[in-house]
């Protein structure tokens, strides 16, 4: 198949949402329906003891949360599918923030008891930022919430988004008879069960009798007074506008139940964008151009546990990439060559031969990437955007055993290159300090470090605000500006000067007293 042919046919995406929305079971049915999978594993149930399928790592079936983005591929009818599972807690934002460098579209969950919530608030704007395509699943919808038109004035409100109902419910919560899809003219009909599909009625209209059969007089009258409602007061939808980000279709169902999640799926390959142009520092970089490019976006230590090895996560930009063929590495500046390239299922993994835009290949990584390097067969390019942003928690990292002081320096290497957190070391006195976004990675650190390899650390507290990056084109003035500091001095992991401040008002002081510093907030600069 030609070059164009397969990125025409590529569909990557990520689907966000605050944690308990019901983005995981989402991601299981969608797995489902392109038989990826063949049963789900209830997430929470402790009937069927499986886990979801994109849940793989010891700590999150312990929680019942995703700390970690995990990748999944297949194919669904003519179309090649990527999916990015995020995590949706607050603590692992960055994570999720660099998954969406890496993907074409996004779907977002959206509880319907619940509605918007602040870290839903949160990733939008990273979409709008980038103009990213989005679409809507509001879940959950045989469970008691709120009216589906207080939820799309919510949606269009909170999200800053203009919305247009594809699908809509008959009644919700106990009530809940079933989904008219609106895209394809059909009505489906509810029954709650996590493994089949619903039932189809197929009708000419929605003035067709059918559906009066099927729903009731009283649900059928109500059906098409809403959808007249609909069609006064949204626009048509239009495709062009969702591609450049302006509006946002909306999709009802219940994800647990696989319903709605068919005609989430059957819309999405025929509206969501293939890969699309990226930029680079040089230039923007087309999916169809003969020279392979790519960037790492994501590194993982240990998805194998009996193998200590991390994996990076490459995003194919342009070309096509093959397996043994010789790679440039941009920022070592050497060539490198791939014997054992994977795409993943959750954390099964299978060898590619070949791999095309919009693909996440999983490089094997004995220590050579960071996240953001860039992979060609030759031409010089940087991608950028991939930014590590100043942490807001803060703690000195020690080894509670004097005995595994080796394995413990070689799980904070590796752990650090994943982008979980970041490591400064203090100048003055030589101590280790991590930074973090949220209070929950430092359990997933000491536990990982624990499980992973065999080291125990202990955290002590130290009071800090923030940690920025400073430099100078005065030597003088910076070097005057580390002496006076030297207590408050670090080094970041590249040995970049890093000025801790413990307050609002010394860091603000520091910026008034030093005015030939520029102080950063996050590492990209």
């Amino acid at each position: 198949m030609a070059l164009n042919e397969e990125i025409a046919r590529r569909r990557t995406f990520a689907i966000i949402s605050h944690p308990d929305a019901g983005k995981t079971t989402l991601t299981e049915k969608l797995l489902l329906f392109g038989g990826a999978i063949h049963v789900a594993g209830a997430v929470k149930s402790n009937k069927i003891k499986k886990t979801a399928t994109s849940d793989w790592m010891e700590i999150e079936k312990q929680r019942g949360i995703s700390v970690a983005t995990s990748v999944m591929g297949f194919n669904y009818g003519d179309y090649k599918i990527n999916i990015l599972d995020t995590p949706g807690h607050q603590d692992f934002a960055e994570d999720t923030y660099r998954t969406l460098t890496a993907v074409d579209s996004v779907i977002i969950v959206v509880d319907v008891a619940k509605g918007v919530e602040r870290q839903t608030r949160k990733l939008m704007e990273v979409c709008r930022m980038r103009n990213t395509p989005v679409i809507i699943f509001v879940n959950k919808l045989d469970r008691e919430g709120r009216d589906p038109f207080d939820i799309l004035d919510e949606l269009e409100s909170e999200l800053k988004i203009s919305v247009r109902p594809l699908s809509w419910p008959i009644n919700i919560g106990e009530k809940f008879k079933g989904v008219y899809n609106i895209y394809e003219n059909s009505l489906d009909l509810f029954t709650p069960d996590k493994q089949r599909v619903s039932e189809r009625v197929e009708i000419e209209s929605v003035d067709d009798p059918r559906i009066d059969d099927a729903v009731g007089d009283k649900d059928a009258a109500k059906l098409r007074e809403d959808l007249e409602l609909i069609e006064g007061v949204y626009p048509e939808f239009d495709k062009e506008a969702y591609l450049r980000g302006q509006v946002a279709p909306v999709f009802f169902g219940s994800a647990l139940n696989t319903f709605g999640v068919k005609e989430l799926l059957d819309c999405f390959v025929k509206i969501a964008p293939a890969p699309k142009p990226v930029m680079a520092e040089e230039r923007e970089v087309k999916p169809q151009e003969e020279g392979f490019s790519g960037f790492v976006f994501k590194i993982h230590a240990n998805m194998d546990p009996n193998h200590r090895s991390c994996i990076a996560f490459v995003k194919i930009c342009s070309g096509k990439f093959e397996r043994n063929a010789p790679y440039k590495h941009m920022r070592l500046g050497k060539t490198l060559k791939f014997a054992a390239p994977t795409a993943f299922m959750a954390q099964k993994k299978s060898i590619v031969d070949e791999a095309y835009p919009g693909d996440i290949v999983g490089i094997p990584d004995t220590g050579n990437f960071k996240i953001g390097d860039t992979l060609t067969s030759g031409e010089t390019i940087h991608y950028k955007g991939l930014p590590s942003f100043s942490p807001e928690m803060f703690k000195y990292i020690e080894n509670a055993d004097p005995m595994k002081s080796k394995q413990l320096d070689k799980g904070i290497q590796q752990l650090m290159d994943e982008g979980v957190a970041q490591l400064f070391t203090n100048q003055f006195n030589g101590r280790r300090i991590i930074g973090t976004v949220g209070q929950l990675q430092f359990e997933v650190i000491q536990y990982r470090l624990e499980h992973e390899y065999g080291a125990q650390c202990r955290w002590e507290p130290i009071s800090l605000y923030k940690a920025c990056w400073i430099e100078s084109d005065d030597a003088e003035a910076l070097a005057a500006f580390k002496k006076r500091k030297h207590q408050f001095m670090a080094t970041d992991r590249e040995g970049r000067d890093v000025f801790l401040a413990d307050s609002g008002y010394v860091l603000q002081m520091a910026q008034n007293d030093f005015p030939k510093i520029r102080f950063h907030f996050s590492s990209e600069f």
